[in-house]
């Protein structure tokens, strides 16, 4: 594993952005992060073109330096929440597609990705989370959303697979799947509070998610363990009335309980301009992480997709930036990438740069418990880097110490 000199950056720090400094990378693992004094320089013989070192330096080079002539290096971004991407999703089950998906996402920054099923019955999980379990080392772990639903919020979930929470199935595939970390339940249906009481014995991240709940019912999920919104606004009630009276919903109860953490797909679509400035308002980014919530979609031509198998999914159109079910009547996923959700919350949320990088980063390293190696850009911790310019256009991304995509094929050697 060779050694990476990042050169002539603005490097975003947890603390503050250094408008120039070199960040030193060496095992796989970042080594120091040296500010340096004056406007960012070029490498000799090369110019500010050559701001993407990619993989064709020679082989006898002992570090690779890359010149990011005055572009931002930043932790690598950190999805919670993805589908697909590229033509595949992880419910095709196969080695091929975790990977292609990963690939494709990489290319727009994401460094690391929990993947995401949809619902499905137990034979589809199950071979989903087998093929995970032969791929985990470029994941950080499996999110399975639903199939323990409320129909009535089912949005472009199959109802053929939706249902209560069933012990005897969720603890075998906890028993049998260390790689999931994160499960997505209707707090409010028979048996959810005891299964977050399971999901919380075992470290596992209990998200409320396609609800019915009023607040009073997010209350006492939240006690029980449910400590986090899966894509806030979709699938879920906000303010309701039920025989005259007003109730606050789950919406509500994500603003009104501090300790809640969100995601929020920020497409720009499924929320408008409007409500992303509200919760980023009201939470504030250390409790936000941005998530694409993508199918198999992601990076391919408007038209018709699958969600979910390819062979047994749901049809789905893409049209005007989005995914919808032939109907119309609901949202089918997203067909978004990191770098379009950073863009959008500083162009549409009015968000600063580091705040809507932490909100891809370091916050979604904190809900699912990976900050201690991955999220930032400190001494030890994982070298997950990318570098992008003023409109976050994805130039050079570095997974583990490894460039695994340059937007140029230029480099430098030491």
């Amino acid at each position: 594993m060779r050694s990476i000199q990042i050169i002539n950056g603005r490097v975003i720090t947890p603390f503050r952005v250094l408008p120039n400094a070199h960040v030193l990378i060496s095992g796989g693992r970042i080594v120091e992060i040296v500010p340096v004094d004056g406007p960012p320089t070029s490498v000799a013989g090369l110019g500010p073109a050559a701001a993407n070192a990619g993989t064709n330096a020679p082989e006898n080079s002992d570090t690779l330096v890359i010149d990011a002539a005055g572009h931002y290096v930043s932790p690598g971004f950190i999805d919670l929440h993805v589908h697909g991407g590229g033509g595949h999703d992880f419910m095709d089950g196969t080695v091929e597609a975790f990977l292609a998906i990963a690939q494709l996402h990489a290319r727009h920054g994401t460094t690391t990705m929990t993947p995401t099923t949809l619902s499905a019955g137990k034979a589809e999980l199950v071979a989903t989370l087998e093929t995970y379990e032969k791929v985990a080392a470029n994941f950080i772990g499996m999110h399975l959303e639903g199939p323990y639903f409320a129909m009535n919020q089912r949005g472009a979930q199959d109802p053929r697979h939706i249902r209560n929470p069933d012990p005897a199935e969720y603890i075998s595939l906890i028993h049998r799947f260390p790689g999931i970390r994160r499960w997505s339940v209707a707090p409010e249906l028979p048996g959810a509070l005891e299964m977050a009481a399971f999901l919380r014995e075992k470290g596992i991240l209990a998200a409320w998610a396609h609800t019915d709940a009023l607040y009073e019912d997010i209350l006492i999920a939240f006690e029980h363990g449910y400590t986090h919104a899966t894509h806030l606004y979709s699938a879920m009630l906000g303010v309701t009335r039920r025989n005259a009276n007003r109730y606050a919903g789950a919406v509500e109860a994500s603003f009104l309980i501090d300790e809640m953490t969100v995601e929020i797909i920020a497409d720009g679509i499924h929320l408008p301009p409007p409500l992303l400035k509200l919760v980023c308002k009201i939470k504030g980014p250390d409790k936000i992480a941005l998530i694409t919530d993508a199918i198999r979609g992601a990076g391919m031509p408007e038209g018709e997709t699958i969600l979910g198998h390819k062979k047994d999914g749901l049809r789905a159109i893409i049209e005007g930036g989005v995914a919808k079910l032939p109907d119309r009547s609901a949202f089918a996923g997203s067909v978004a990438t990191a770098d379009r959700l950073v863009r959008n919350m500083v162009q549409l949320a009015d968000q600063s740069l580091p705040d809507a990088v932490r909100m891809m980063t370091s916050t979604p390293a904190a809900i699912m418990g990976v900050a201690d190696r991955k999220g930032s850009l400190l001494p030890g911790k994982d070298a997950d880097i990318v570098i992008f310019d003023g409109n976050i256009n994805i130039q050079t991304t570095i997974i583990g110490g490894e460039v695994v995509y340059s937007k140029e094929k230029t480099h430098a050697k030491r």
